[in-house]
């Protein structure tokens, strides 16, 4: 082919991507498997972003420049093309579409958005364009959503920091405070982004006497208004790119939250609802935001957050995991609204009331001088009919919908709910959820030790969830993500998953890979990730390039550092040459071989099994041509997919991206070829082309690729067995010697 591995434009693709079964697949029918990166963790926060001043003048900040500037997408496309890592999931906010206010649109910035993304092609990248969000709204301690949606419901934006509605230090102080660490994810949980997530997914349930006037002077539900205003918004968007050749698809929403919907009054999700600083309940912490009292909060100090997390109220009994019983541990106690002030506006839609006690959820009685629950399940069930409701099934999915593929994700880690079954969703879906290790997410350290949360979650004998060494966290992460992976066929069908988030954090270990300039761990927990991701046989998106990052302010948003490329470190665009081939380009790269690493890209063929051990540089790579006759009713297994394609096959080349980083300078060794295969490795263009001759349906192919000389390793690969096999050998001696002693005493 007169193209490379990770070429995605049309040239490189015989004429674009499509869906066939699990699989993306080219014009020639080859399977493609998409590896990429997200651009960016600075799209979250605008270019002119002043720490000091939030919030500032919310609506006259600029996202133009996000993720890069214009002038320097030379530098960074051609970086991420030497990478091997050209499949983009391309951030984008609402806040950077229409901060102004409802209906008044960045139009400089849609224009930059459209510059920027119509040089894709030039690179051989495709991109889906993902609305991102986190916790609703940088103004909710997060990001996504303009400030003006927290202005309609009734929210004074200066007052709900103090009354504890929302965790905003991370906006204001960058949230790198040991004390602060991985505590924005709790701010789903507190009442401004709760609140905003109900209003927009189910507004019309359970806030129905909340009526706004929209950009034509009409009365309309709270939930018409947001909705209407996020769609319209969106149409922007897919105006302003949705042509391009470069943007494969849409992601309407990232990690949407269903709020207060499905929650309970007084009970903790324990699978999903984090407790790293003041618990929250719908009950008692809604009153203190309408400023009747003050009340005392225990803050929790989560010390091994890898369990569903218990904790206690004052003058109740404790209630932790069986098995770790000091996973949470009371640190102190924190008085709220010492000032009394009120989350509302007095001159809001609810004239200064809670928006839940206006809709009677709960009263103040001033006889007993407490509040009152009125409607104990009114979130658990329609309050008007009492039927059970299902957020993903009753407001979610209907909302996805759109001509291009849409990426579609569940809540972070979890696996895809069983309600979301293929008829219930539109043809052109593509599951993308996201997997971190959450232990080592929340607690920033990495080491020989790991655990397997997910299990934990659902009940696993703890003994089985502990993994020791670098095979143990390979094995781990492997199984973690598997299972993620054959869930969502399980549910979905044959149908194609992304993994659109995975990233490890860079500042682990308390940062000292910044001082000793020593990223072995950061290496270690990438491939343990790498390989579980490669084994699954699904496309990627890694988290995250960020070309504004640097050792002290990481990405600049809520303490978080997850970016493996450091512009401190790179060299200065003089220096550089831009061909695939240009090591120059490496320079500010972090760990790169743990992320710059073989996958094949287009396979001529059903992709069977890929494993690459980064300490060798060798992998292996198994595919089969695929077959006329339908299949058994799929297993829905990683290792056993089907073998046909509706799209037919008319390409014998499979092209595998092989780094220059590896190759320069050795010899490519390529074993188990068939009779009459073939293969070429061009450098330049980074690819390893293999033809193969026999074209009989059903046929297995198998190669062996190699480097001579062989590569430095970068770490051990440690086992259980191999630390310590000597001391337990000794210690089973010695008890089976302290037996026979007994037995022949006895």
């Amino acid at each position: 082919m007169p193209s490379y591995a990770h070429d995605w434009s049309r040239k490189g693709t015989g004429g674009g991507i499509f869906t066939d079964g699990r699989h993306f697949v080219d014009g020639h029918g080859r399977v493609c498997n998409l590896r990429g990166v997200n651009l960016s963790g600075s799209s979250k926060t605008p270019a002119d972003h002043d720490h000091e001043k939030f919030p500032g003048d919310h609506k006259t900040v600029t996202f133009v420049g996000r993720p890069f500037p214009l002038e320097e997408a030379h530098e960074h496309f051609a970086r991420l093309r030497r990478w091997g890592l050209t499949f983009v999931r391309f951030l984008v906010t609402w806040e950077a579409v229409e901060h102004g206010g409802p209906g008044i649109y960045d139009v400089e910035y849609l224009d930059y958005l459209r510059k920027l993304l119509s040089l894709l092609p030039q690179y051989g990248m495709t991109a889906f364009v993902s609305m991102h969000q986190d916790v609703w709204s940088r103004y909710a301690g997060g990001s996504g959503a303009p400030a003006w949606t927290l202005d309609v419901v009734g929210f004074d934006l200066h007052a709900i920091e103090d009354t504890g509605g929302a965790w905003l230090h991370g906006q204001r102080g960058g949230g790198h405070v040991e004390a602060e660490r991985g505590l924005w994810p709790c701010g789903y949980h507190k009442l401004v982004a709760s609140t905003m997530s109900t209003c927009f997914w189910a507004g019309d349930v359970y806030v129905p006497k909340l009526f706004v006037k929209n950009v034509h002077n009409q009365e309309v539900s709270i939930q018409q208004f947001l909705q209407n205003s996020f769609l319209d918004m969106w149409d922007m968007v897919a105006r302003a790119v949705g042509d391009l050749e470069g943007v494969i698809g849409f992601q309407m929403i990232n990690e949407p939250h269903p709020g207060y919907v499905n929650a309970s009054m007084h009970a903790f999700n324990y699978n999903t609802d984090l407790h790293l600083s003041h618990i929250r309940k719908f009950l008692p912490f809604i009153f203190i935001f309408s400023a009747h009292i003050l009340t005392f909060y225990i803050h929790t100090s989560v010390r091994i957050p890898i369990v569903p997390a218990r904790c206690r109220l004052p003058n109740s009994s404790t209630n932790v995991h069986p098995f770790l019983p000091d996973a949470n541990k009371l640190t102190s106690y924190t008085m709220l609204n010492t000032s009394r002030v009120k989350a509302w506006r007095p001159d809001g839609p609810t004239e200064g009331r809670c928006l839940w006690e206006y809709h009677d959820v709960w009263r103040w009685d001033t006889v007993s001088d407490k509040a009152v629950v009125l409607r104990e399940n009114y979130f658990r069930q329609h309050p008007d009919t009492g039927k059970k409701v299902d957020w993903g099934v009753d407001f979610y999915l209907p909302f996805i919908k759109n001509d291009k593929l849409i990426f579609l994700e569940p809540i972070p880690n979890e696996f895809c709910p069983p309600t979301w079954t293929k008829d219930k969703l539109p043809e052109n879906i593509i599951f993308a959820p996201h997997w971190y290790d959450l232990n080592a997410l929340f607690t920033k350290a990495f080491g020989n030790f790991t655990v397997n949360v997910q299990g934990l979650s659902r009940g696993m004998f703890p003994l089985n969830a502990f993994y020791w060494g670098h095979k143990g966290a390979r094995d781990n992460f492997s199984l973690q993500i598997r299972n993620i992976v054959e869930h969502g066929y399980r549910v979905l069908g044959e149908n194609p998953i992304v993994m659109g988030e995975c990233g490890i954090p860079m500042d682990m270990n308390k940062g000292e890979a910044f001082e000793t300039d020593n990223f072995e761990w950061q290496a270690r927990m990438m491939d343990a990730m790498m390989t579980g991701l490669e084994q699954s046989l699904v496309g990627i998106n890694l988290w995250n390039y960020n070309s504004f990052n640097d050792d002290q302010r990481g990405d600049d948003w809520n303490g978080e550092n997850f970016s493996w490329f450091s512009r401190k470190r790179a060299l200065p665009p003089s220096l550089l040459y831009y061909d695939q081939d240009a090591p120059s380009l490496d320079n500010g790269g972090r760990i790169l071989p743990s992320i710059v690493r073989p996958y094949p890209a287009k396979t001529a063929g059903i992709p069977l099994r890929f494993e690459y051990d980064m300490n060798s540089g060798t992998f292996t790579y198994e595919w089969a041509n695929p077959t006329d006759k339908a299949d058994l009713p799929a297993p829905h297994s990683v290792s056993n997919p089907p073998l046909t394609l509706s799209r037919p096959l008319t390409s014998r080349e499979t092209e595998i991206f092989l780094p220059s980083q590896l190759t320069h300078s050795r010899k490519i060794i390529v074993h188990g070829l068939g009779k009459g295969d073939t293969y070429r490795y061009d450098e330049k263009v980074q690819t390893l082309f293999v033809v193969a001759e026999d074209i009989a349906p059903g046929r297995k192919h198998s190669v062996t690729v190699s480097v001579d000389p062989p590569i430095k390793p970068v770490f051990l690969v440690n086992d259980l067995w191999g630390d310590f096999g000597g001391q337990i050998t000794s210690l089973l001696a010695v008890l089976l010697a302290l037996l026979a002693y007994w037995f022949l005493r006895s």
